[in-house]
């Protein structure tokens, strides 16, 4: 995979399909990766048979980027990581799609940077997640086998799945670095459309339909019968994205 720096840290990304297609970003969950999250899943596959360049990155902590240890390393850095890796690619604005981690990094860019982003397919994603339990998380990803929240007992299973070649100590302290807050005043002067996407049995994206209720140019849709794992997998999510994105 290419790379680049990013404040010091070394990013990794992948590109998939047309040079000339609509550039879209594809940004994965935490303890992931842009090949776990997006390529085993058919995303790529689905989005470059629409015509569109993938830019997939690995998120700081995650796949083949570096990996700090140090909690101040992460927060907005992970959505400044993005901005600049748009920039290294001469890209002005992009389409987005994210899932989890992904998709909360997503809203912080419409939020901040919302002349980069033209429409937003965020998944996975609530007003109430997995980083209200971020310390039972990462105590959880330290050895704490006392810890049995079932959030914490969630993403420490996923973190460790075979295969998985994931630091747990920069996973934990991704999820313990520093928290984006939302008011619903921010979240009404959003202009960029936005598709809100999350399994009905997805108790990671709590107050998802909330969310959704105060932006005012969102979409929002239930995915029957996923959970956290299983929604981004769907291929009703898929084909409701590629819609959304070509409008």
């Amino acid at each position: 995979m290419p790379d680049f720096q990013s404040g010091g840290i070394r990013i990794a990304y992948r590109l998939a399909g047309p040079e000339d297609g609509t550039p879209t970003l594809l940004v994965h969950g935490f303890a992931s990766s842009y090949s776990l999250n997006w390529v085993g899943s058919r995303w790529q596959e689905t989005i470059t048979a629409d015509g569109r360049l993938v830019v997939g990155p690995d998120l700081r902590g995650h796949g083949m980027s570096d990996k700090p240890h140090d909690p101040a390393a992460y927060g907005s850095h992970l959505a400044t990581d993005i901005v600049n890796l748009l920039d290294h690619l001469d890209l002005a604005r992009v389409d987005y799609v994210g899932y989890s981690m992904g998709a909360r990094i997503g809203l912080q860019l419409i939020l901040h940077n919302p002349q980069r982003i033209h429409r937003a397919v965020l998944g996975g994603l609530g007003n109430i997640g997995a980083w209200s339990k971020a310390q039972a998380v990462a105590a959880r990803l330290r050895g704490d086998v006392s810890v049995n929240d079932p959030v914490a007992q969630f993403f420490y299973a996923f973190a460790t799945l075979k295969g998985q070649d994931n630091d747990l100590e920069a996973l934990a302290a991704c999820i313990t670095g520093p928290s984006m807050v939302v008011g619903d005043e921010q979240l009404a002067g959003i202009r960029t459309p936005v598709l809100l996407a999350v399994g009905d049995k997805d108790p990671l994206a709590g107050g998802a339909q909330r969310l959704a209720d105060a932006i005012p140019t969102s979409e929002y849709v239930e995915l029957p019968g996923r959970d956290h794992m299983t929604a981004v997998v769907s291929r009703q999510f898929k084909e409701l994205a590629v819609e959304f994105l070509d409008r």
